[in-house]
């Protein structure tokens, strides 16, 4: 599984940092980093809550 994020979309709202704190950082000035791009399988529960919460579908997982 890879977490795909669109950069021309996010504005570091915080959703997925609230949904998934150990995958996603919205750093001081806004911006937002993955902080694990491929988390493993168990953890998708988890990251797909925070993917869907994105209220400007900014994120996206693959596989």
């Amino acid at each position: 599984m890879e977490i795909v994020v669109d950069r021309s979309k996010c504005e570091g709202l915080g959703m997925c940092e609230a949904m998934a704190h150990e995958f996603f950082e919205v750093q001081d000035d806004g911006s937002m980093v993955v902080l694990d791009e491929h988390p493993g399988d168990e953890h998708r529960q988890t990251v797909s809550a925070a993917v869907d919460a994105c209220p400007v579908l900014a994120l996206t997982l693959k596989g």
